[in-house]
């Protein structure tokens, strides 16, 4: 007889599995889904940021954003849709993941990264030149404030509405994070390019939508307002283990 059972939220997001009674999945078998899954999900919200920059759509904010929920919606009860190295580290900061477990995401996430770029660059021609983000003197700064400021509203997010004891069966999850990445590239896309995900920066390189000299800006500011988003979420939830 098959039985459905609640298995543990890493983003929040209730991971339902069906198994066999007295069946359990091997943890190289599970592991692989969880990998598999963030592949999928980083691969395609990577590659709707280079497909509409390159087409010159004025709505790539909100295709982007939509494209992340709609990814999160698609694998979220596998992985947990993190699909962006910034909200792993987060997470782990959160206690929602081993340090060996976001390492293997970390890696799947920038290959995803890498392999979106490499597919926009071979089937799509721009609708005009590639422009990169040129940054240096105050615009530097400000794009480092920018990323800081979005990444850790997206990560403060994810941590609130998808791994709160709070909010143990919502369905709004998706819906919250991928609105928060529109809002931030729409707010902060002129500063910075509005990556708010080392994998989005690192294919956006490749892209040519980011400068190489300065793309260490993008991980260092990311993955410190997603430390601070994970402390502040113990901060303020000191009874949500």
């Amino acid at each position: 007889m098959t039985t459905w059972s609640r298995g543990e939220t890493i983003l929040g997001v209730v991971d339902v599995v069906t198994s066999h009674q007295n069946t359990k999945v091997p943890a190289v078998a599970d592991t692989t889904r969880k990998l598999v899954a963030e592949l999928i999900g980083t691969f395609f919200l990577v590659f709707t940021v280079g497909a509409t920059v390159y087409s010159g759509s004025p709505f790539a904010p909100l295709a982007i954003g939509t494209s992340l929920m709609v990814m999160i919606y698609a694998g979220g009860h596998i992985s947990g849709g993190h699909y962006n190295p910034a909200v792993t580290l987060a997470v782990l900061v959160r206690g929602r993941i081993g340090p060996g477990e976001a390492v293997g995401y970390w890696i799947t996430q920038l290959v995803a990264g890498l392999l979106a770029a490499w597919v926009v660059r071979a089937i799509i021609t721009p609708a005009a030149a590639v422009t990169t983000v040129a940054l240096s003197g105050p615009a530097l700064a400000a794009a480092f404030v920018a990323e800081l400021l979005f990444t850790f509203a997206l990560t403060y997010v994810v941590l609130n509405v998808a791994t709160s004891k709070d909010h143990p069966d919502n369905s709004f999850y998706g819906l919250a994070i991928g609105f928060t990445v529109m809002v931030g590239a729409f707010a902060v896309g002129g500063i910075s390019g509005g990556a708010f995900n080392p994998a989005v920066a690192l294919g956006g390189a490749v892209m040519g939508l980011f400068p190489w000299p300065t793309l260490w800006l993008y991980p260092v500011a990311e993955l410190i307002a997603a430390a601070i988003a994970g402390l502040a979420f113990h901060a303020l939830n000191p009874a949500d283990k």
